[in-house]
């Protein structure tokens, strides 16, 4: 960490929140604006998880590999998990709220070996680079199927990567403006996803001509991958939920911009996959109950299938006007991802654990990482031509990033686990007696996740179906070691 973002007990401002004079007794100078409020904190997880868009967005996944069977039990069983390592998560926010977030309090927990800590803050930092690339292509793909209803026109390949270039643009513009505008979008974005919710379940089950019995869905089972094992089969359905409900701890990264960051920070990130588990439940049974043909959700011709499936069930008007509702909403989870990325680099920068330290901790007037921002823009860009090329090869590099997220959160928590008294402190939110227990579990569950997403989905593997995503996460995890050994300048070993 330089000499100029440190500060003793006579250099440090003084406090106007606990939250800052924290931050100062963390050895960091407050530079954000803290301008986010409760709602903004909460609205930056709930929008960074996105219950319509992930669920709509990866339903097909879940639909062809279990079923409905697979896909409502599943949610709920990846669910309590996911709310378990937000808890997780959550108690160590309390303790450490910075904008390192995962990758702070790595440093933190285990100062003696500081490779952990640099490789977890950068590949979660890559991770969430490629998980705003994966949202602004799916606006790309919603907006191709909201034209394809409307005028029947199909799509090239270049021209959806082209749609989603200019996505990430307005991404990247959007991102500079700073801590306000952000939090703002945020915060509606919340009251979109409600209201948005609400006016799809109603068409759905008012509109779609023919209603499924209960037993069709809680317990009809679909298999469309080759495989013959149908717990298997199940198993890779648990993919949807897992990739849906990952983003919560987006409210750590933006901990220096929060108003009591102390408390709102973990309270936001359990909260929020609360919430987006019984939102979820809601929207996921009136998915079920008015899909009318698995198989021509299978073989549709639209951009993204779910779109298949809300055209059959309400009709063209009415599913453009759906389609509408969950292409904003994606915009607005995609949008935080990069907010998420761009301070994690601010905050590697400050600790000179990323290059170019200078530029990625300079603010514009607006108070954003502007370097951070624009090289997330960059970077997905280029991967967004990936799709130019092939779209098994990005589909890849997208699994990557939900296996880089779920590697960024078991190593805090495998922290927590394997040496209890790293965490010597305890913050305002704390879980008591239950903490290791949860941890452990947290930890078996992120494991077993990984695993799945490195599996392939289909049988016979081919090179035409397999999932490249350990090629992906392999090159990342390569890229961030070659660089922790050339960057002999790094100070996170002087976190403690």
């Amino acid at each position: 960490m330089s000499s100029h973002e440190k500060t003793s007990s006579l250099e440090a401002p003084v406090a106007v929140s606990e939250s800052e004079r924290r931050l100062n007794e963390l050895g960091y100078v407050q530079q954000f604006r803290r301008q986010m409020s409760f709602w903004a904190v909460v609205g930056m997880s709930f929008t960074a998880i996105g219950i319509l868009t992930g669920m709509s967005s990866a339903f097909q996944t879940g639909l062809f590999s279990g079923g409905p069977l697979g896909l409502f039990w599943g949610w709920n069983i990846c669910s309590i998990f996911m709310f378990l390592i937000a808890l997780c998560l959550a108690e160590i926010a309390s303790v450490w709220p910075t904008a390192g977030g995962l990758y702070y309090w790595v440093c933190k927990m285990k100062p003696d070996v500081p490779a952990l800590g640099f490789i977890t803050g950068n590949v979660y930092a890559w991770a969430m680079v490629l998980t705003g690339t994966s949202g602004n292509l799916s606006v790309a793909l919603y907006l191709a199927s909201v034209i394809s209803i409307a005028t029947g026109k199909v799509w090239r390949q270049v021209e959806i990567a082209a749609m989603a270039w200019g996505v990430n643009i307005l991404s990247g513009i959007l991102n500079t403006w700073g801590t306000r505008p952000i939090g703002t979008i945020a915060g509606l974005s919340v009251w979109w996803t409600l209201g948005g919710t609400v006016v799809l379940v109603i068409c759905l089950l008012v509109k779609a001509p023919v209603k499924n019995m209960a037993s069709f869905v809680f317990f009809d089972f679909e298999n469309f991958t080759g495989y013959g094992s149908e717990g298997f089969v199940v198993l890779l359905g648990f993919l949807q939920a897992v990739y849906t409900l990952e983003g919560c701890e987006t409210a750590a990264q933006i901990a220096e911009e929060a108003i009591n960051a102390e408390w709102l920070c973990p309270i936001a990130l359990s909260a929020s996959v609360a919430g987006s588990w019984f939102i979820g439940v809601i929207y996921l049974l009136s998915l079920l109950f008015a899909v009318q043909s698995i198989a021509s959700v299978q073989s549709t011709s639209y951009a993204l299938p779910i779109a298949q499936l809300i055209y059959d069930a309400v009709g063209r008007n009415l599913s453009i006007l759906l389609i509408v509702i969950i292409l904003v909403a994606q915009w607005a989870a995609a949008l935080t991802a990069w907010t998420a990325s761009s301070r994690l680099f601010f905050a590697l920068a400050r600790d000179r654990a990323f290059p170019f330290q200078s530029m990625f901790v300079a603010l514009n007037r607006s108070g954003a990482p502007y370097a951070g921002v624009w090289l997330s823009v960059l970077v997905g860009c280029i991967i967004a031509a990936a799709y130019i090329g092939s779209t098994i090869a990005f589909n890849g590099i997208l699994a990557a990033a939900a296996i880089g997220v779920l590697l960024s959160y078991s190593v805090p928590i495998f922290c927590r686990v394997l040496w209890p008294n790293t965490l010597d402190e305890r913050g305002p939110f704390t879980l008591g007696q239950y903490s290791w227990t949860l941890n452990l579990l947290s930890l078996l569950f992120c494991i077993f996740a990984c695993v799945l997403f490195i599996l392939p989905t289909t049988t016979p593997v081919t090179s035409l179906n397999m999932n490249y995503a350990i090629v992906a996460i392999g090159a990342i995890l390569v890229l961030v070691i070659i660089q922790y050994l050339v960057n002999i300048t790094c100070d996170i070993s002087k976190l403690d």
